[in-house]
Parts: structure tokens; C-alpha cells; sequence
């Protein structure tokens, strides 16, 4: 496509029909935008932020480890054979939005963090192409330039709206889209991390609680009940009552050390005492009940999980969101023609990052030695430059003798590999005879002398 048909059918999801060379799906006009320039702000304003009550918990800790983990692996726009197996990538602006630059404010891995966590936060997010080269409404053969996630707040029965940011004035925006447009993507854990009385959500009440217990026990009072030596039925000695707490809080007030004195005829009770409560083991049973829901423990936290414990993480916690993701983006973004010929979008994990070096050495070695890698691939493992040698890029077992085709030189068909061996053997056996036949001779002539 040349440059003037660019231009001509680029599509920008907020762009409106006023300006030219662009479509809006929404029909919206220029004022509806507001100024290109929207002014300064402290903190980035396309910036996820966490619930109230969530960001005091360790709910947060959970959703960036979890998103991390999940925007370390490598997803791509690639090829597959007929075996649904990798071929190669397909160079494409969508590959360039998943391995480079998402948008103009994030990068690749950026962008699935985002998207991991505003899953995680809100339970269902749209991956939206806010940038293509061609109208998506009319063709399905166009390419994403750029990809936004945003937040679905109203769902319609073809369309969904979507709280979506504007990087062109830098506010959020609603905007109202297609279904068949946008990447639809549910949390998988949905049941368990984001459902009104999932554990996640009575672990984050729960947790309010008791913060709100430790502030009231904190907060400076001294919560005390002072008994008079007289009944307080009438007024005045209702008045009476009232200016004698109010002289023991002006003595604690005025007071260095917040001592005051008393009647000898009054009393004074303590309430601030710390109560005895079950809410902190109920913390510690929602917590580990959690974790197990989740597939997670805190040896994965503390970065002290073995080789069997992180694959369990990724089978059981990562994988069915990654899954859930591509999929999503897949289904939208590839036309049905695009995926009958081969193309998909794929998540690969780097099998050697949880490994040690030893580990890594030995697995070299079979995997080179079974052909299964080159020379050259397990270098990169090691980022290591590429060799030079001609045997480097070819599939081959160093360990064995090679013919002038790589191979392992062939036994021919008139001496088998194993007559070699048989021909030694009966040499040897040849001279062993001639040796008795020498001494026996040498035997019988002593005996005939």
C-alpha cells in the first residue's frame, strides 16, 4: 500500500468524520473532543488505579506479581504449518504492538502488564485497535497500529462502550464500539478474584476491618468512663457531670506528660484495651485459601520456589490468562481467511529462565547431541554471538564422526560395520594357535630326546 492510499484509509477510533483521511465509528464531531493541548498532570493519566480499600491490602502485590509474570512472556503475530507449529513471525504492525510498541505511552511489555492488571481489577477488559490502516468496518483485511485497554462500562447487545484513554488530549473517554472490533477478554479467575463474595473480595474486606480497628486504636483516645460519687438524674447534676470530664480533659490536655488527678470518692475505668478477636487468623485462613484458588504460594513471592512449584504457577495461574488473551485478540484481529492460512497469535515462554547454568550445560549438550537445536540457537539461549562456523547453523551431533554430507559415514554393503571387528578377533585367535603349535612342538622333541 502506498503512502497516499495510507492516508486515505487510515482510521483512528477517535478521530471524527470532520477530519480527512480518517473514519469514526461513533459518529462524534471535532467539539465533542475538546482542545488537542488538555494541560499538565503529576502522574500519568492512562495509569490503572486500584479500588479503594484494595490499595491498602496485599491484594496490589498479588495483581504485580501475577502481571509481571504474565508480561515476561513473549507473545507474537506468527505463522504455523499444517501441525499448528511455528514457522516464523509475520512481520506485521500488530506483531510491532506486541513485541515493541503498543502506543505512543507504552511499550509491549507495558501494554500486557496493563492488561493484566485491569483484568485483574476489573474482571473483564477491551483490547481496543485505536489506530489501523484501513476502515475495520468495512474490510476485514486491515492491520493494528496501535492498541489501548480500556474498561467496558455499559455492554449492548452488538456494541460495547468503553472507557478508553485519548493520548491526543490526554483524558479518558467513553467511546462505543463494535463488539467484533474490540478484544473481549474475562478474567478466568473471574470466580474467585472478582465475584461480589469471592474470597479475594472478603479477603479485602476483611482486611478493611481490621485496619479499621488498628486506626481506632491508635488514634489517641483514651476512651475512659469516670464514676461519680452522686446520682445523675437531674440537670444540674447532669452539669455538674459535664464540667468535671471537661476539667480531667483540660488537666490531660495541658498536661507534659498527660497526667490528671481525681476525687478520692471517683472512679475510673479504662476502655481501650486491646480486644481479643479472631480477625487476624481469619486473615491468615482467607490468605492461604486464596493462594491455593489461585494456584499460587509464597515461596513464588519470595522468589525461593523450586523448578516444580514455578511450572505449577505457570500451568495453572498463568497460562489459562495468557491463553485467554490471545485468544481474545485473535479472534478479532485475524479474519477468518488470515487464519485458514496459517497466521495466529501466540504465547512462547522461555523454558531456560527458571534453570540453573549446570542445568543449562547439560541440557545443551542432549539437545544439540539429539539434533534438536543448533549450535547457533542454544548461543542466543546464552547471549552469546552466532558462530561463524559452517557447522553452527546445521543440525548435527559433534560427537560423532561426519561424512562429506554431515553425516555419520556409511558401513558399505560388501564389509558390514561389524566385520571389522570379527576380522580382528580371528587374527588374534590365529596367532594364539600358532604359539600352542611352537610350544607343543618344542614339548614333544624334549620328550623324544
Amino acid at each position: 500500500m502506498g503512502l497516499n492510499d495510507r492516508i486515505k484509509h487510515a482510521w483512528n477510533a477517535f478521530a471524527s468524520p470532520q477530519q480527512s483521511g480518517k473514519v469514526d465509528l461513533f459518529g462524534t464531531s471535532a467539539a465533542d473532543y475538546g482542545p488537542t493541548y488538555a494541560g499538565n498532570y503529576g502522574i500519568r493519566p492512562d495509569r490503572l488505579k486500584i479500588r479503594r480499600g484494595n490499595e491498602k491490602s496485599i491484594i496490589p502485590a498479588i495483581y504485580n506479581r501475577m502481571a509481571i509474570d504474565i508480561s515476561s512472556v513473549a507473545i507474537m503475530h506468527v505463522k504455523l504449518d499444517a501441525n499448528k507449529r511455528f514457522v516464523e513471525e509475520v512481520d506485521s504492525g500488530l506483531n510491532y504492538c506486541l513485541t515493541t510498541e503498543a502506543n505512543i505511552d507504552q511499550a509491549a511489555r507495558a501494554f500486557m502488564q496493563d492488561a493484566a492488571m485491569t483484568l485483574f481489577e476489573k474482571g473483564t477488559i477491551a483490547i481496543v485497535p485505536v489506530i489501523t490502516d484501513a476502515d475495520p468496518t468495512n474490510s476485514n483485511a486491515y492491520d493494528v497500529k496501535s492498541l489501548r485497554v480500556g474498561e467496558i462500562v455499559e455492554w449492548h447487545p452488538q456494541k460495547v462502550t468503553v472507557s478508553l484513554y485519548d493520548d491526543r488530549i490526554g483524558k479518558t473517554k467513553n467511546v462505543t464500539l463494535p463488539k467484533s472490533l474490540v478484544a473481549i477478554v474475562e478474567n478466568p479467575l473471574y470466580t474467585v478474584m472478582n465475584e461480589a463474595n469471592s474470597n479475594l473480595q472478603r479477603l479485602t474486606r476483611k482486611i478493611g476491618l481490621l485496619d479499621a480497628i488498628d486506626e481506632q486504636t491508635g488514634s489517641g483516645k483514651l476512651d475512659l468512663i469516670i464514676q461519680l460519687p452522686y446520682v445523675i438524674k437531674s440537670e444540674a447534676r447532669r452539669q455538674q457531670a459535664e464540667q468535671r470530664r471537661g476539667d480531667i480533659e483540660d488537666q490531660l490536655k495541658g498536661s507534659r506528660y498527660g497526667i490528671a488527678y481525681t476525687d478520692g470518692t471517683e472512679k475510673v475505668t479504662q476502655l481501650n484495651r486491646p480486644a481479643e478477636n479472631n480477625m487476624l487468623a481469619q486473615i491468615e485462613y482467607l490468605t492461604k485459601l486464596l493462594y491455593g484458588q489461585l494456584g499460587i504460594t509464597e515461596d513464588v513471592f519470595n522468589g525461593t520456589a523450586n523448578e516444580a512449584t514455578m511450572l505449577n504457577y505457570h500451568n495453572r495461574t498463568i497460562e489459562p490468562i495468557l491463553t485467554a488473551i490471545t485468544q481474545a485478540m485473535k479472534r478479532t484481529f485475524l479474519s477468518r481467511n488470515a487464519r485458514t492460512r496459517g497466521q495466529s497469535i501466540e504465547f512462547y515462554r522461555d523454558p531456560f529462565k527458571m534453570i540453573t547454568l549446570t542445568t543449562v550445560a547439560d541440557l545443551g549438550d542432549k539437545l544439540i547431541r539429539n539434533k534438536i537445536m543448533t549450535s547457533n540457537e542454544f548461543r542466543g539461549v546464552l547471549a552469546l554471538k552466532p558462530s561463524t562456523d559452517a557447522g553452527a547453523d546445521q543440525l548435527n551431533n559433534p560427537n560423532m564422526p561426519e561424512g562429506t554430507d554431515g553425516s555419520a559415514p556409511a558401513a558399505s554393503a560388501a564389509q558390514p560395520a561389524g566385520d571389522d571387528q570379527s576380522q580382528m578377533m580371528q587374527s588374534a585367535f590365529d596367532e594364539v594357535e600358532k604359539s600352542l603349535d611352537s610350544v607343543f612342538a618344542e614339548i614333544e622333541a624334549d620328550l623324544n630326546a
